[in-house]
């Protein structure tokens, strides 16, 4: 087969790909179709990845660059597949944080191959034929959007394991480290840009440290933009990141001209600021607040059953299966202390349970509950909750005021009263799910230790509210098997 027939196929095999994507991607719009989604996308990559290496032999490839290739392709894929077999829902979201850091990063490099490939032959001074100012623009926009992804994405992971305090951390002079680096960025980027265009010449030594400089100043400033962000505000960060790491790979395919690339880095880089925006609204609060600074103080340490400001009720199990088991109507809050214990399989049994006692049951997700876009809807469809009694925030609120039982299992900042009536609150105008509104809440929590945004919630002193203290997994198997006795 000649070079145009080869050059031919790979076309029509990035078409394909591309169509899969699309298509993955609108099956992914419903559960019930969401898997054969990811498998169509999932296809698409392999056919694309085949098409490019189809590609390179064409091209001609040393025997140490094949290498290179193959043990590239059985290291990343063998790593991505052990994780995400193994990962445990608790610890998707910085799964999902160290893709985004990872993609991002991919696409930096990528760009800076280009760079350095071209600026060693000397082609970036006076802007000759083979670098212009679009593909300095893209190679920069790549490079600077790549990085701040990269640490960005690095820091968000490193909140959610742990390893750096999930509440805001405000660094001396950050805010003028931060507007320096955007200051500095956009001055190194505008005159690499004007060296392509041929509007100013430099020497190709002076632009590679100019390059250095934005690189540096990128990094910089996926740090200081993340570490201030307090833990109420993570899944909103974790979908941005994830737009900028489509915005890179767009960015990278224009760069070394792969359309594939720039197919899918627009669709990742599209749907995740499309979703970012709708949980900023959610949360009713704009994109750029968040970036400056994060609700609250981080998770608290509290464990005084009075630290609410007022008398907090507990109940035992059989309280709150008694309550449970004669109820019409009961609505489950399910929130990160649900996924921390597992618990979701304890969940559907328990709701299983009490669909036949003829008692009506729904979900009430709230849009940022967890520590990811969607975790709540991920880690109930695990345990084959039917998706019909998920119900979204706007849905499900009208109904608490006819609901007998409210079943919060740990679930804390999303069902703070403060966020309507305290205009003091860190959290005040986020919508929230009007838990306090039902007859009758069942709170099932481990302590009295405050929620991810550092912040007492007087629901727990509310008369309506009864405290059931106990971990959740072990918590809802003992209310299942109290309910079961009666």
């Amino acid at each position: 087969m000649d070079s145009t027939n080869i050059g031919y196929l790979v076309q029509l095999a990035f078409i394909v790909g591309a169509a899969l994507f699309v298509l993955g991607l609108h099956l992914m719009n419903s559960p019930a179709t969401a898997r054969s989604g990811n498998r169509l996308s999932a296809t698409g990559m392999v056919i694309a990845v085949l098409a490019e290496v189809l590609l390179v032999a064409e091209n001609g490839v040393q025997p140490i660059n094949w290498v290179i290739i193959v043990v590239g392709l059985v290291v990343g894929g063998g790593v991505g597949l052990r994780l995400a077999r193994t990962v445990a829902m608790t610890s998707m979201p910085q799964l999902v944080s160290l893709f985004n850091a990872v993609g991002g990063g991919a696409a930096a490099l990528l760009a800076l191959n280009d760079f350095v490939a071209l600026n060693g032959q000397r082609v970036l001074a006076g802007g000759a034929p083979g670098l212009d100012g679009w593909r300095t623009f893209f190679i920069l926009a790549d490079v600077l959007i790549g990085s701040i992804t990269f640490t960005g994405s690095l820091i968000a992971s490193a909140k959610l394991m742990g390893l750096i305090r999930g509440r805001p951390i405000l660094i001396p002079g950050g805010r003028i480290i931060t507007w320096a680096t955007i200051v500095v960025g956009l001055s190194v980027s505008i005159v690499l840009i004007l060296a392509g265009a041929g509007a100013v010449t430099y020497d190709s030594g002076v632009l590679s440290i100019l390059l250095a400089i934005g690189l540096a100043c990128a990094l910089i400033f996926g740090i200081t933009m993340v570490l201030p962000i307090g833990g109420a505000d993570m899944p909103v960060v974790i979908s941005l990141l994830n737009a900028f790491t489509g915005t890179a790979v767009s960015m990278a395919g224009f760069v070394v001209g792969n359309v594939m690339l720039v197919v899918a880095g627009a669709l990742v880089g599209a749907s995740g600021a499309i979703l970012t925006r709708l949980m900023a609204n959610a949360m009713n609060r704009s994109i750029a607040n968040i970036i400056v600074g994060g609700f609250g103080a981080g998770e608290g340490s509290q464990t005084e059953l009075s630290g609410v400001g007022g008398t907090v009720r507990e109940v035992s199990v059989d309280d709150a299966a008694i309550q449970l088991a004669y109820a019409s109507k009961v609505i489950i809050v399910p929130g990160y202390g649900l996924a921390v214990a597992q618990a979701q399989h304890g969940v559907r049994e328990l709701a299983s349970l009490l669909e036949a006692r003829g008692i009506e049951v729904s979900y009430a997700i709230h849009p940022v509950a967890g520590r990811m876009p969607g975790h709540m809807n991920v880690l109930l469809a695990e345990a084959n909750v039917p998706y019909p009694q998920l119900r979204e925030m706007e849905e499900v609120n009208p109904e608490f005021e006819r609901t007998d039982v409210a079943l919060v299992v740990g679930a804390n900042d999303v069902t703070n009263p403060s966020a309507r009536a305290d205009r003091s609150s860190p959290i005040y105008g986020m919508p929230i799910l009007d838990v306090d509104r039902a007859k009758s809440i069942i709170v099932v929590k481990r302590s009295m230790g405050r929620g991810y945004a550092g912040i007492d919630n007087p629901l727990y002193a509310n008369p309506k509210t009864g405290m059931f203290f106990a971990d959740a997994k072990k918590g809802l198997q003992d209310l299942v098997t109290a309910v079961k006795a009666l």
